[in-house]
């Protein structure tokens, strides 16, 4: 088994694992390190809660399809085309909360002279963010 790169909102993690066509096949450690769920007869299971899913969805051989798994826990995923590289949002949930209070998540970026300026720098001011993409 070969390794897949997993970019999440706040770290990247390399893990044993493939993709094949849209899958990416992961074991079932691996699971539980990237989403912190785990793959139960029950269904997908963190602590107490379980989301009722048939393994026959998610597993590949001796697999887990992470992709999958993460929709079935509302996280959006992204896999970029002739890598074994995956991209993964926050949690839906996580996304829904911060819009209705209205508030952003903090991050840090480098201002105009190459400083690191965090978001709760300016916590109780207003500002203004301006973002650019190219595509």
């Amino acid at each position: 088994m070969s390794t897949v790169t997993v970019l999440m909102p706040h770290e990247s993690l390399e893990v044993d694992g493939h993709c094949v066509d849209d899958l990416v096949l992961v074991d079932r450690e691996s699971l539980h390190g990237v989403l912190g769920w785990d793959l139960k007869p029950q269904g997908l299971c963190r602590e107490s809660e379980c989301i009722p899913v048939t393994e026959i969805d998610l597993l590949h051989g001796d697999c887990v399809d992470l992709r999958a798994a993460a929709t079935a826990v509302g996280v959006s995923s992204m896999l970029a085309d002739d890598t074994d590289l995956v991209a993964l949002s926050v949690p839906s949930q996580t996304r829904s909360d911060a819009l209705s209070g209205r508030r952003a998540p903090n991050f840090v970026l480098p201002d105009l002279d190459g400083e690191d300026r965090s978001l709760e720098q300016f916590a109780g001011r207003k500002r203004l963010l301006v973002a650019f993409a190219s595509w």
